[in-house]
């Protein structure tokens, strides 16, 4: 696994170069992934029971778990967007583990992290603009007019901390790693490398998928707020 980010192809569209990058790749194979988990989830719930068993007792526990999550953090009037942060939630967590077959997590280019955060900070806006009518916009200019510009500077800066948190993270567990399997004899690659997947992709993956969900959910309610 490599430090930095491949081209794989360059593609002409109408005199436009356009770059097929490792990241692009491997996005496009995580998403194929899991829109065939969703697939075979959704043949599986064919026939609903008012009495869920096996899969379908599997898939109610996570939604009302998620949904309950998104609650306690955003508040009971946000609950809807609990689709947009599950998948969030779960396209960061099959990144992480992208690399025990061998994926370069996506989540480890800045442009992927950026673009998720760009998300959150559009969210931000049209929740806070929608739901305290006007007055998330006014408060830009609070205590007074003169103090509009430091009020930008840190609302920008939420989800430019968002991507790099988030990026810096999981590009740190992806740079250890591969400086383990190229410094060492091949003989040791077979012990140590499993303890750390273990933390770097399962635990510290959850762990950032987790931060960066909570933290969303968490400006997103704040500016939904009307206090």
């Amino acid at each position: 696994m490599d430090f930095s980010v491949k081209n794989l192809w360059v593609v002409d569209i109408g005199g436009v170069e356009v770059w097929i990058t490792q990241t692009i790749f491997n996005t496009w194979i995580i998403m194929l992934a899991l829109i065939a988990a969703a697939v075979v989830i959704r043949l599986k719930l064919r026939g609903l029971r008012d009495v869920p068993t096996g899969v379908q007792n599997v898939v109610e526990t996570v939604i009302e778990l998620f949904d309950r999550f998104v609650q306690n953090t955003a508040g009971e009037k946000l609950t809807h967007l609990g689709n947009w942060f599950f998948m969030v939630f779960v396209f960061i967590l099959t990144s992480s583990l992208g690399c025990l077959v061998g994926l370069r997590p996506p989540t480890a280019d800045w442009a992927t992290t950026f673009a998720l955060a760009l998300a959150t900070f559009t969210l931000i806006l049209v929740m806070g603009t929608i739901y305290t009518r006007g007055a998330y916009l006014k408060s830009f200019f609070k205590p007074n007019f003169i103090f509009f510009p430091l009020n930008l500077i840190g609302e920008l800066a939420r989800p430019v901390s968002l991507s790099f948190r988030l990026f810096g993270n999981i590009l740190a567990g992806t740079i250890l790693i591969s400086l383990f399997y190229s410094l060492t004899p091949i003989y040791a690659r077979f012990f140590i490398p499993a303890a750390l997947h273990f933390y770097f992709d399962l635990f510290a993956g959850l762990l950032q998928t987790y931060i960066f969900c909570v933290l969303s959910l968490t400006f997103i309610g704040v500016a939904a707020s009307s206090e």
